[in-house]
């Protein structure tokens, strides 16, 4: 247990993922989604090829027993990588970061549904806190003046793209719970990246745009910031607990808005905080709850089974 380390890991990946985010919204006025998944998939690759190889488990990376199930949890995290992209096109970049707190909150309902995990009470009012707070969100781009019929504002499809990606993101989540019991996080990390960088690539006969060298420099950062970005979160889990380090990812929503404001000029509408803060508020008591139940369920372990002596 090293909390501070584990904490300051955790924030560092905080920021990574703002700046990988801001640089996204950047390439995707111009460089189509499926592009831009390439790019984001392929580079991320090369950071974790070069840590996995220096701690000499490269070879755990490649080895699999399950090839169909990090094919099933690619197919989540294709989905909901596309149409986080595709909502950071038409999103400031804090308003889609704070849709993505509502991710957690839906791992919880399809974790009962799909896991059978026992939830209990208090996490499902967390829960449905956090879709109303999904709601307030949701509210300012729902301008009904600018849409007629079946015709969206480009601000309101991207705010229904951004709840999609995280419907998808959660069940990449309960896809991944499944793998680890038999793979390896070095091989979770590597499947991921390749299968979504073929998912990308497979849209280059679609056309593609030919970036100019900032643009291009901006694409392979996306990579090498979000590969970074992930081995330094995965870093933090090996030195605390997650219910310890989770909420400090939340900062993300801090680094969004000033990266926003000052690459785009973005400022925030007042009710986006307020249901930012809602649906953070209801994943942080679902965290918190969590870590009850665990220190709980160590506790009752500890005892052993009543009548023990």
């Amino acid at each position: 247990m090293n909390s501070i380390r584990a904490i300051i890991l955790t924030l560092v990946s905080a920021i990574l993922f703002a700046a990988m985010s801001a640089l996204v919204r950047y390439v995707g006025e111009v460089v189509p989604v499926g592009q831009v998944v390439f790019f984001r998939a392929a580079f991320a690759i090369v950071p974790v090829v070069i840590v996995y190889a220096w701690r000499g488990e490269l070879i755990n990376a490649v080895r699999t027993r399950r090839p169909l199930g990090h094919l099933g949890r690619g197919m989540f995290s294709i989905c909901g990588m596309f149409l986080n992209f595709a909502s950071l096109a038409r999103l400031p970049v804090v308003d889609a970061t704070a849709f993505s707190f509502s991710s957690p909150l839906i791992t919880v309902a399809l974790s009962a549904m799909f896991l059978k995990e026992r939830v209990r009470l208090y996490r499902w009012s967390a829960v449905f806190v956090g879709f109303a707070g999904i709601i307030v969100m949701l509210w300012p781009h729902l301008d009904l003046s600018r849409y007629s019929g079946l015709v969206l504002s480009a601000s309101a499809l991207g705010a229904l793209l951004a709840i999609l990606a995280a419907f998808f993101n959660a069940g990449a989540v309960i896809q991944t719970r499944r793998l680890t019991d038999s793979e390896t996080t070095p091989s979770i990390v590597f499947y991921f990246s390749l299968i979504c960088a073929l998912a990308g690539l497979a849209t280059w006969p679609l056309g593609w745009h030919r970036p100019d060298a900032i643009q291009l420099a901006a694409l392979i950062a996306t990579g090498i910031l979000g590969g970074v970005a992930h081995l330094v979160l995965t870093e933090s889990y090996r030195h605390a607990p997650a219910s310890l380090v989770a909420p400090f990812g939340y900062t993300s929503m801090l680094w969004a808005l000033i990266f926003g404001y000052l690459m785009f000029g973005e400022v925030p509408m007042p009710l986006v905080f307020v249901g930012a803060a809602i649906v953070a508020g209801a994943g942080l008591f679902v965290i918190f709850r969590e870590r009850q139940l665990g220190l709980r369920r160590q506790q009752q372990e500890a005892e052993g089974p009543p009548g023990t002596p």
